[in-house]
């Protein structure tokens, strides 16, 4: 069958990098409604989309934890801008802990984006670009900002106590806070990033886990766990229904 989802990526400027993670263009230029499944990334993503159904609506979709199925209509078009967690302290200021594989939707102006900048994806990404160095809270804690580095260079394969002497920030708080801000413990979250990691993988046809899993039961339990399928179905990925929104293969 003929994939007819079209996609772009473009990676951030570095003034932003520490928030964001990739812009990412998605649209089903067929005829006919696609089904996929979306499975967790760690990052969260701020959504605008217009489709003959919906027309023009802007979303925030919270933290996943398991794979969620979608539908995406003929003629829809997706500009997505995937958000590390940083993010949700000083840039976008919502709280996500009760997001966790849940949507929460903004104002259809949101940070100055209306349907018509839905044309051209470049012009998209450099006005939310400027939005968002505008939007970034000063005195960013180096606690906060060292640990996120950490997390995401070592695709959350550094235990707790790693981080914890690393930061000079105690496990104890370090879960407090990614629970109060986030939904979930940090060793949840590293979870999802190892899963990330393994999928890039997976694709290439990899089924053995190169990432820090005791053994191979317990990678194929985890990736059965956050992608609902075995390391080889997922490899398989029939009409390419299994996507991860931030990490997409670029074109």
């Amino acid at each position: 069958m003929k994939n007819d989802l079209h996609y772009k990526l473009i990676d951030p400027e570095d003034t932003i990098s520490d928030f964001v993670e990739r812009f990412w263009i998605l649209q089903n230029a067929s005829s006919i409604n696609k089904e996929i499944i979306v499975i967790p990334d760690g990052r969260i993503d701020l959504i605008f989309t217009l489709s003959p159904k919906e027309l023009f609506r802007v979303a925030l979709i919270g933290l996943e934890t398991v794979p969620s199925q979608h539908i995406i209509d003929s003629g829809t078009i997706m500009f997505g801008v995937s958000l590390k967690l940083l993010s949700v302290e000083y840039l976008i200021g919502v709280e996500i802990s009760s997001l966790i594989n849940g949507i929460q939707l903004f104002p259809n102006d949101y940070w100055g984006i209306t349907e018509n900048d839905l044309v051209n994806f470049e012009l998209f990404c450099d006005k939310i670009s400027k939005r968002i160095q505008k939007q970034i809270k000063s005195e960013i804690d180096d606690r906060k900002k060292k640990l996120f580095e950490l997390i995401y260079s070592s695709n959350g394969s550094m235990t707790i106590k790693e981080l914890s002497e690393q930061v000079s920030w105690s496990s104890r708080q370090i879960n407090r806070y990614f629970n109060q801000h986030f939904g979930l413990s940090l060793k949840s979250f590293c979870k999802i990033l190892r899963f990330r990691a393994s999928f890039q993988q997976i694709k290439q046809g990899k089924l053995f886990p190169e990432q820090n899993f005791s053994d191979q039961a317990h990678f194929i339990k985890e990736v059965k766990k956050l992608a609902g399928v075995t390391p080889k179905e997922l490899f398989k990925n029939q009409n390419d229904r299994f996507l991860q929104l931030s990490t997409m293969a670029k074109k």
